[in-house]
């Protein structure tokens, strides 16, 4: 059973850095496509970051590229999204997600099967 559990969210100051975790079970994330998405109020949820294939390409939208880093640890199983110089604009829920293929065309939510309950990430002074 494909289970995804984030954690890692909080409240930090404009400029700062957080780093999620999503805990995989079920499923080996560095084989399949995994992702970070993220929703915030009033918004529709967007895709932040990606593990597109098993040989690691990743993708990022514009909007975080540059401060945002996506990276997996495959003995622990684990999905991390480092993001650095954070803006109030990144205040949203974030979530984990996958889908159990290879290759994935577009890191879209709607390409994607399992997620994760989301972890609140508020960026204020």
């Amino acid at each position: 059973q494909v289970q995804l559990v984030e954690s890692g969210g909080g409240l930090v100051q404009p400029g700062g850095s957080l780093r999620l975790s999503c805990a995989a079970a079920g499923f080996p994330v560095y084989y399949y496509a995994t992702g970070w998405f993220r929703q915030a109020p009033g918004k529709e949820r967007e895709g932040v970051s990606c593990f597109t294939s098993t040989s690691g390409s990743t993708y990022y939208a514009d909007s975080v590229k540059g401060r945002f880093t996506i990276s997996r640890d495959n003995f622990k199983n684990t999905l991390y999204l480092q993001m650095n110089s954070l803006k109030p604009e990144d205040t949203a829920v974030y979530y984990c997600a996958a889908v159990l293929v290879t290759q994935l065309r577009q890191c879209v939510d709607s390409n994607m099967n399992y997620w994760g309950k989301g972890t609140l990430v508020t960026v204020s002074s």
